[in-house]
């Protein structure tokens, strides 16, 4: 299938089982984070995941290798962004277990039905809206800056989304836990699992990982932190089996 590549796009290769994606030269393009969160997140096998805020559509594609649910759904609400991820769908041939869904994370109950997911998963913009000066049709301040969703929003829709006993995975930034922690249990997702990621050993992390039960019992366990770069400044070994590569000996 010929897939059409735009003037200011380039196809990336993720080095995992030969999946392509197609990402804007001048845009927003994925980072760790998405990568750990695909790694991290609880979807079940043959279950139904939703990727709130899909973007790219990195998070869908290797959900979809890695994890191999029935149907991944991917909802973005800006149209190129959404254009561009199916084309990426299509790219690696996964038409059939993924779809991306061009649409508003408020709408998402509205557009699904209540309890249509055993997984939610999402990589929502970190920062508060008003922290800074910022273009509202930019599609970085979108999708770094909380402009059309707040997490509050992500988090509610999230709870309606799942079916009893399904699992939300999130990954943000640790000042804003106690905001994650109190709107999880606010719409009865119970936190289970989180682990804080640092940049290297000795440094503040500067990701969370978080995922929880919707209706769970009380229980949250703290993984042992995750390094990105050792003391020599190369990847560590953890974070080159997750990206698929081999280890440092």
């Amino acid at each position: 299938m010929d897939i059409a590549i735009r003037e200011n796009e380039r196809i990336d290769d993720l080095q995992y089982k030969g999946l392509r994606l197609i990402q804007k030269t001048d845009g927003f393009c994925f980072g760790i984070d998405a990568v750990l969160l695909a790694y991290f997140a609880h979807v079940p096998k043959n279950g139904a995941v939703i990727d709130l805020g899909t973007g790219t559509g990195i998070i869908a594609v290797l959900v979809a290798a890695k994890k191999e649910p029935a149907r991944v759904v991917g909802l973005e609400i800006q149209d190129d962004m959404a254009e561009m991820a199916s084309r990426s769908v299509a790219l690696n041939g996964l038409q059939d277990k993924i779809s991306i869904v061009r649409g508003d994370i408020r709408d998402a109950v509205q557009l699904f039905g209540p309890s249509s997911f055993d997984a939610v998963v999402t990589n929502p913009p970190y920062m508060e809206k008003g922290a800074g000066l910022l273009n509202p049709e930019d599609t970085k301040a979108i999708s770094r800056h909380e402009i059309l969703c707040s997490l509050e929003d992500v988090i509610s829709v999230s709870a309606r989304l799942l079916k009893p006993g399904g699992k939300f995975s999130m990954v943000h930034r640790p000042h804003r836990l106690a905001d994650i922690m109190y709107n999880m249990r606010k719409y009865s997702i119970e936190p289970k699992l989180m682990r804080l990621v640092h940049p290297s050993p000795g440094r503040k992390p500067n990701l969370v990982l978080i995922s929880g039960t919707k209706g769970g019992k009380v229980e949250l366990r703290v993984q042992e932190p995750l390094y990105v770069y050792d003391s020599s400044g190369r990847y560590t070994n953890e974070i080159n089996e997750i990206y698929s590569r081999d280890p440092v000996l």
